[in-house]
């Protein structure tokens, strides 16, 4: 083979190589992802270190939401426990208190999650199509 065709197979190993390692450690984190009440991710040590999705509450008190920052800290709230999140990112419009939200993100050394995504639930729309009907009047 000349000298000039070992070195662009070479060249194209370490390309294909560099460009699966880069897709490898970019994906990693979000392939194992799991979805939990408060309490189950409390309860449970082994989801401290990884990437999980939090389902919740947003406490009455303690929010702090900053629109024009891109930040929010509060208490998401499960059946019996609460955990102090602290968001970066867009915050969403339908995010106040007591609303229902998905955060996702890991928790650091300090016990507070930090979560990079965050979905609101909107309840009107989840409702059954009986529990929208308006009662009739009897005349």
């Amino acid at each position: 083979m000349k000298r000039k065709t070992i070195k662009f197979i070479c060249g194209g190993l370490i390309l294909v190589l560099a460009v699966g390692y880069l897709a490898y450690a970019g994906l990693k984190d979000g392939w194992v992802s799991y979805h939990l009440q408060v309490d189950e991710y409390l309860s449970n040590t082994k989801f401290y270190s990884q990437r999980v999705r939090l389902c919740g509450k947003v406490a009455e008190d303690g929010l702090v939401a900053n629109p024009g920052l891109l930040s929010a800290k509060f208490g998401l709230v499960g059946q019996t426990q609460r955990i102090p999140i602290a968001y970066s990112g867009v915050v969403p419009d339908l995010f106040k208190a007591g609303c229902e939200v998905i955060v996702e993100g890991r928790r650091d050394a300090a016990g507070v999650f930090q979560a990079d995504v965050m979905m609101t639930k909107c309840a009107s729309k989840y409702d059954s199509a009986e529990h929208k009907k308006k009662p009739e009047k009897s005349s």
